[in-house]
């Protein structure tokens, strides 16, 4: 199924081209994120880490209003888009995509309350988005500082079980899956 030949929302039968962009840039952002503070915890202070912890904020903030895009786009297009299926499996992956869609949402927005009530300005690509608080806001650096971190992690195990179901649903169920969101044609649609 070429990009031009699909639709611009979503269908029963396919994810949209708006979907697949928002999907798909949202992947490769969180590789970056991930990948820059798994390099972190192997590597210590070293150039290579601090060339991705460096674009830590400005890449959260893109992927922030990335997200909040892609909720407001899953829910304009609610109707529309493939159905999971019945039963237990069904409920399944409805519940793990709210999972995903919580927690994807969760995670930037911690961050977002750290960097509110914090004593550094927050301004990521330079243009300063909050003020310095000071005295810092105690509570609200405190919290971002708890669950920021913490989140993001139980977001990659949900991405990892992700992964992983996409994995199940192409070598044993042979249902197409991956074809409605990466958008290959599979035979028979």
């Amino acid at each position: 199924m070429a990009l031009q030949s699909l639709p611009l929302r979503d269908t029963d039968q396919a994810y949209g081209r708006v979907s697949r962009l928002l999907h798909w840039s949202i992947a490769a952002l969180m590789l970056w994120q991930f990948l820059g503070m798994g390099l972190r915890l192997l590597l210590g202070r070293q150039p290579v880490v601090s060339f991705f912890v460096g674009w830590h904020q400005p890449v959260g903030t893109v992927l922030f209003v990335l997200i909040a895009l892609r909720l407001a786009w899953a829910l304009a297009n609610r109707g529309n888009r493939p159905d999971h299926g019945r039963g237990l499996g069904g409920r399944a992956a409805r519940l793990g995509h709210l999972a995903l869609y919580l927690v994807m949402a969760a995670v930037p927005a911690a961050a977002l309350l750290r960097a509110y009530g914090g004593e550094r300005a927050f301004a990521p690509f330079g243009f300063q988005l909050f003020p310095a608080q000071t005295p810092p806001v105690g509570w609200m650096v405190g919290l971002g500082d708890a669950l920021h971190g913490e989140m993001a992690w139980l977001l990659l195990l949900l991405i990892l079980g992700h992964v992983v179901m996409v994995g199940v649903h192409e070598s044993m169920w042979r249902d197409g899956t991956l074809a409605r969101m990466a958008g290959r044609r599979r035979a028979g649609l």
